[in-house]
């Protein structure tokens, strides 16, 4: 491999590690806009959710909380 193509696997692989590394931050950034645009509910709200539709099944894909 000659120095150019090896600078350019170098700047490609540098450019591929940088676009995941704003991905991620992006990813984590919307979803702690989603936790924060999410309406509370009241366990009043709540119950009542609960008992005109049934309670939420346990099974849980992905939990997430919000911290300062």
């Amino acid at each position: 491999m000659s120095a150019q193509q090896l600078q350019t696997y170098d700047e490609e692989k540098l450019k591929n590690l940088i676009k995941e590394a704003v991905r991620d931050v992006l990813e984590d950034e919307l979803m702690k806009m989603r936790l924060l645009l999410a309406p509370y509910v009241s366990d009043e709200e709540q119950k009542e959710i609960e008992e005109s539709y049934g309670e939420p099944s346990r099974d849980v894909a992905r939990a997430l909380s919000l911290e300062e």
